[in-house]
């Protein structure tokens, strides 16, 4: 047990003194910094969904593959985010599903054409990271930032797919919701072809299913009556420029990735 003091000494003007000034300063900042504290304590108000998630991607891929795969989630997440800013809508900062990804909620625009941009600022995002981690890697002949293109690239082309809830089937939406007929046969298609768990399956058909059952039975997006030929025209090359461009890092990342390590295995 901790000893008490005897006695009442008399308290030091000197230690009260630099108490105070700490004090003083650690107001002085608090008032200088509200807006970044304000920030920062938002941020790590809701930040226990990232760092659930980045728990148990340690658990399950080692520390190294759980921050990258965080940090792909998160630039992903973030590029939905600014482009809710961007069109002046409010918007919450991103939310993270441990072992499903994450999701930014926000306000729906009224132009469908933008709603379609928004989705589409996450995969591209993603792209820029990818193609970053490739340049980084083939500067320093590095097979880590190869891994980290070809990871970035891949999880954001499955995103792509062009399906409910995905932001593939957001973007695709934007331009005739019968597409997402084929992209449910795509995902199926993939899903078997990767392996992919049961339950994700589920929840995919039940986040997805109800608006595909929506656009079978005649139903269309009110904000899809202005959207002209050249928005969808729009739409679609960003698409699939996003599309052939993350294809393109991806195939290039793991290509050069395969065969460092073939080269290492074989020295």
């Amino acid at each position: 047990m901790e000893q008490l003091p005897t006695g009442n000494p008399a308290p030091s003007p000197k230690r009260r003194g630099g108490i105070g000034a700490v004090l003083a300063a650690i107001v002085a900042f608090i008032v200088k910094f509200k807006f970044v504290l304000l920030f920062f304590g938002k941020f790590f108000g809701i930040s226990w969904t990232f760092l659930l998630s980045l728990w148990l991607y340690v658990l399950l891929f080692g520390w190294k593959l759980a921050v990258v795969i965080m940090l792909v989630l998160l630039a992903h997440e973030l590029g939905h985010y600014f482009a809710f800013r961007a069109y002046g809508l409010p918007v919450r900062l991103p939310s993270f599903i441990p072992l499903l990804g994450a999701f930014t909620a926000g306000a729906a625009p009224e132009d469908l054409e933008h709603d379609a941009y928004i989705a589409l600022a996450g995969p591209l995002t993603g792209l820029g990271l990818a193609a970053t981690c490739y340049v980084i890697g083939d500067l320093n002949h590095d097979r880590f930032w190869y891994a980290c293109a070809d990871l970035s690239a891949f999880l954001n082309l499955f995103n792509m797919i062009p399906v409910p809830p995905f932001d593939g089937g957001r973007i695709v939406g934007a331009l005739w919701t019968p597409l997402w007929i084929a992209g449910l046969a795509i995902f199926v298609g993939v899903a078997l072809l990767l392996h992919l768990p049961l339950f994700l399956l589920l929840i995919v058909a039940l986040l997805g299913l109800p608006a595909i059952a929506a656009a079978f039975r005649g139903y269309h997006d009110p904000r899809a009556a202005n959207m002209t030929t050249a928005s969808r025209a729009r739409v679609s090359l960003w698409y699939l420029a996003t599309l052939l461009g993350l294809i393109f890092v991806m195939a290039q990342s793991h290509a050069v990735a395969a065969g460092a390590a073939a080269s290492h295995f074989a020295w």
